[in-house]
């Protein structure tokens, strides 16, 4: 199975684009799609989604990317029950704004991952792009947290992830990836324009 994912499927820009590329390319889409909308189904869907880019990455030798994918697995499984029981009582969760106490708690979060991925890439990897790796996994890891609280800012997150996302896959030739990370970029647009309605009915209700 994975020497074929891993084979080429057609070749783009003249590189070569995987089997993987072009599954993670549909599910990532139907994904995101998905997610705008708030429908359960995103978080299996999901799961499927980064186990196929995990391949990608780890083949494209960008290592911190690939390994994220795990960490995406645990927190699908978690999105996937806090929104069916994580709100009040045990409830469904709402859309709601991020606290200022969550932020900061992100903020540290994030500066300290950030380092911490840099330092383990630079200097025990591979990695061509170290320091794009490590704050595009940050940036993720964070969004996907939102994500699953159904925070509101989590679409600015992955806005800012994208910006980064879309030059370097093009900086490792997987162009199919770096056009789905434009396509994501629209969707996150439009995701935090729907999550801010949803958010505005929710008070109004």
């Amino acid at each position: 199975m994975i020497d074929w994912l891993t084979s080429p499927a057609f070749t783009a820009f003249g590189a070569p684009t995987t089997w993987a590329e072009v599954l993670g390319f549909a599910t990532g889409l139907l994904n995101v799609a998905l997610l705008i909308r708030q429908h359960i189904l995103n978080w299996p869907l999901g799961i499927l989604n980064v186990l196929l880019l995990m391949v990608v990455f780890w083949s494209a030798g960008l290592y911190a990317d690939a390994a994220l994918q795990i960490v995406y697995v645990v927190l699908g499984c978690y999105g996937w029950w806090a929104w069916l029981y994580g709100g009040e009582r045990h409830s469904r969760l709402v859309v709601r704004s991020t606290a200022a106490r969550e932020w900061l708690a992100l903020g540290v979060a994030g500066v300290l991952l950030t380092a911490a991925l840099w330092l383990f890439l630079d200097r025990l990897t591979e990695s061509t792009v170290p320091f794009f790796d490590a704050v595009t996994t940050a940036l993720s890891l964070l969004a996907t947290y939102g994500q699953t609280r159904k925070l509101v800012e989590n679409w600015w997150l992955w806005i800012a992830a994208d910006l980064i996302y879309i030059p370097l896959y093009g900086y490792k030739d997987l162009w199919l990836t770096a056009i789905l990370y434009v396509v994501f970029l629209a969707l996150c647009i439009a995701g935090l324009r729907a999550w801010r309605t949803a958010q505005r009915l929710v008070a109004a209700a």
